[in-house]
């Protein structure tokens, strides 16, 4: 939404008024548009590249890695994770706000609001470092990213659910109590399909057995769309947030 007026000769200030819900919706659909083209457009166009594996077992999904690794695939991925990156600090940073307010006088829950900052940072940072490195350019680079990314997805949101464990318990509010239900469920779910990813992993470089890169490929799949589902409980949390936008016309300043 916009506003702004001219009155007696003095412009006011353009404002700029973006629900938090929209805002977060944006943040996480970036990623999920950007997969999910990278992945269509890796296997209709360039199936044999992204499904080839070094013991050469057939394979019939192409791993995160491969669909983003190709181009323009990883142009497309660049792009989406680039412009969600900022928003997503923006949601961190509001959370730890929200958390400081809410646990002033808590030291355990202040100092966890704390630790979920910087997984929440280190969480992002792991995507962009995953993102520009791609596994065909630097594979080493690319896996410490990526390993950053999980790890530090998992101790997020295990501490999240910690914080609104406590906030359930002293609020009387319906959202608050199912803020905390699904982000329990997409927690479990995420460790689930992370376990199951590591296993065909594993058993895929173990065995080289037909299949089991591409059952990795699924579960690798699963592990981002629970994530992102975790990350999308925050509508819930700031509903009647907003982000504003101010332009000053004297100093053409934001």
């Amino acid at each position: 939404m916009l506003q702004s007026s001219n009155i007696l000769g003095h412009e006011r200030p353009l404002v700029i008024r973006v629900s938090f819900a929209t805002c977060v919706l944006a943040t996480v659909c970036l990623p999920l548009l950007g997969l999910i083209t990278c992945v269509f457009i890796s296997s209709v166009f360039h199936f044999e590249d992204a499904t080839g594996t070094h013991c050469q077992v057939p394979n019939y999904l192409p791993s995160i890695s491969a669909s983003i690794s190709l181009s323009p695939e990883c142009h497309i991925w660049r792009f989406c994770i680039g412009l969600h990156s900022a928003p997503r600090l923006l949601v961190a940073f509001t959370y730890f706000k929200f958390y400081k307010a809410r646990f002033a006088t808590r030291f355990p829950e202040s100092l966890l609001s704390c630790l979920n900052l910087g997984f929440s940072i280190s969480e992002n940072l792991g995507l962009l470092l995953l993102t520009y490195v791609s596994s065909t350019e630097t594979y080493f680079v690319h896996k410490e990213g990526f390993v950053l990314f999980i790890v530090s997805s998992l101790i997020y949101m295990l501490i999240t659910c910690r914080l609104w464990k406590s906030i359930k318990k002293y609020s009387l509010s319906p959202e608050d109590a199912k803020s905390h239900h699904w982000k329990v469920r997409f927690l479990l779910l995420n460790v689930c399909f992370c376990a199951f990813a590591g296993f065909f992993y594993w058993k895929h470089n173990m065995y080289c057995e037909s299949g089991s890169y591409t059952f990795f490929a699924l579960f690798e799949y699963l592990v981002v769309f629970s994530n992102m589902a975790f990350h999308l409980t925050a509508v819930w949390d700031f509903k009647s947030r907003e982000v504003m936008l101010i332009s000053s016309s004297e100093d053409k300043d934001f």
